[in-house]
């Protein structure tokens, strides 16, 4: 054996070493797959699927990795799927670090901060079940005008399962101005403090979080469902607080994955409180949509 290849032996040995980590163990691997069995007989025997009873936290915010999961076991995505995270921070605690990590996903992580680009380079190049095909980090400001370049750029243009999109403000712009891709899904960050407004932010390409107000940014639930159905997608869920709202193209098992009112998220009781500090900046400019 060369001694080339005993370092690199040692390199492998050592990256598993490091990151031994239960979020990556092969006990939550066996059990993600087994769900993603259950879910595809559940859909194969036309049982509909119950997004509120799936919800599972393991690299994500809140419990989008679990409804995830059982969104595509239910619309039947092969693995490995693909992503396209726009505002993915550094990629580890994202809405597709699951799916890259534990599922074998690959796609493009995308954000305008160098030190996450940085961190999330080498995580994902040095982890054990990422580093012989790591996702590509990209680092670029987002706007309205340069997002299809990006993408494009990036080479992810076709067969797109999920679009996850965590601006912190203008989301709804950037989605409104993607065209080069189609996502079966996309997960996009909605602002509930407006409640029942159909009302956005004006964009503004330099936003940054907290801008003027901590609650003065972003779309409401209504204006966001407005473009998904422009779109051609369907408001079918969302994270338990209801700021992450879950969208499938209309194409996609509606038998199995229905759409619901924007009533069903809004009327939970942390949104109702929510909605409150809307007094504060009602009278500040939107618009309508």
């Amino acid at each position: 054996m060369s001694p080339r290849f005993k370092k690199a032996i040692k390199t492998v040995i050592s990256h598993f070493w490091d990151f031994e980590d239960s979020r990556t163990s092969p006990q939550t691997k066996i059990a993600l797959r087994h769900l993603y069995h259950y879910y595809t007989d559940r859909a194969r025997n036309g049982t509909p699927l119950n997004i509120p009873d799936t919800g599972l936290r393991i690299f994500s915010q809140f419990e989008e990795d679990g409804i995830l999961l059982a969104i595509f076991a239910t619309i039947d995505v092969k693995m490995p799927g693909v992503f396209v995270d726009i505002g993915s921070g550094d990629g580890i605690n994202s809405n597709c670090a699951n799916l890259a990590l534990n599922l074998g996903w690959n796609g493009v992580f995308i954000d305008g901060n160098s030190s996450n680009i940085k961190k999330g380079r080498k995580f994902y190049n040095n982890h054990p079940d990422t580093w012989g095909y790591p996702p590509q980090f990209v680092e670029a400001l987002i706007s309205k005008d340069n997002i299809n370049e990006v993408i494009q750029k990036a080479g992810i243009v076709d067969k797109v399962d999920l679009l996850s999109i965590d601006l912190d403000g203008n989301e709804y712009w950037i989605w409104e101005a993607l065209t080069c891709i189609k996502p079966r899904v996309v997960i996009i960050e909605t602002h509930t403090e407006f409640g029942f407004e159909s009302i956005v932010v004006p964009y503004n390409p330099s936003e940054q979080y907290p801008g003027l107000h901590p609650h003065y940014h972003g779309a409401s639930l209504i204006a966001i469902k407005k473009l998904a159905e422009k779109k051609g997608y369907r408001l079918v869920g969302s994270n338990l607080y209801g700021f992450n709202t879950i969208h499938i193209r209309n194409d996609i098992c509606e038998n199995l994955i229905p759409s619901i009112s924007v009533e069903k998220i809004l009327n939970m009781p942390r949104n109702v409180e929510r909605m409150k500090v809307f007094d504060e900046i009602k009278d500040w400019k939107y618009i309508r949509v």
